[in-house]
């Protein structure tokens, strides 16, 4: 099992397979695609432009978008994982190389982690700070196909919503032992 920074958990072979693909791109497409990379990390919410520029690339390259998409969709994991974890230019390389991407592209891409980085991490400390805030919480059991009902009070802003929720058992444990993370770190902090 490789060692990774960006992530702990095993990945599947494919993610692999897909920065083993990279390398068979030539150094302007490489580049092109890391440009398309970084501005869609830059501005998340276009999500359709970014996937209107991968179609236009397949087809200016004679390639599926499909399956550029699916390789995107890998790729993207390393700059998700590597912010949440807030790792060096050269963690990314050593990642990129663990995963075989070559020695090249690798130092491009990590080069561009460098350049980027500062304003993704202003970013994402910014989404995370935008949380709505959870006043009050019911629930009770009963339902047929979801045993379990929820009633969220939410406050966003000025104003406060109800959010109501359906879980099953395991979802709600699930739910459950989030909101215990969630004050245990909110705890750590006080």
């Amino acid at each position: 099992m490789l060692q990774l920074h960006f992530t702990n958990d095993a990945l599947p072979d494919s993610v692999s397979n897909d920065f083993q693909t990279l390398n068979k791109f030539s150094e302007q497409q490489f580049v092109s695609l890391t440009e398309l990379l970084y501005q869609f990390l830059l501005e998340p919410k276009e999500s359709e432009r970014f996937l209107a520029q991968l179609s236009e690339f397949a087809g200016e390259h004679s390639m599926g978008a499909g399956p550029l998409r699916g390789l995107m969709k890998s790729i993207l994991l390393l700059p998700h994982g590597a912010l949440k974890k807030n790792l060096t230019a050269e963690q990314v390389k050593e990642d990129m190389l663990s995963l075989g991407l070559n020695e090249d592209k690798a130092i491009h891409f990590s080069d561009q982690w460098r350049v980027h980085y500062p304003i993704l991490s202003r970013l994402a400390v910014g989404q995370t700070l935008m949380v709505n805030q959870l006043v009050d919480m019911e629930w009770k059991f009963g339902g047929f196909f979801y045993p379990l009902q929820l009633k969220l009070v939410v406050r966003k802003g000025n104003t406060t919503e109800n959010v109501y929720m359906e879980l099953t058992l395991p979802q709600f444990y699930n739910f459950l032992h989030e909101m215990e993370r969630a004050k245990a770190s909110m705890d750590c902090f006080s």
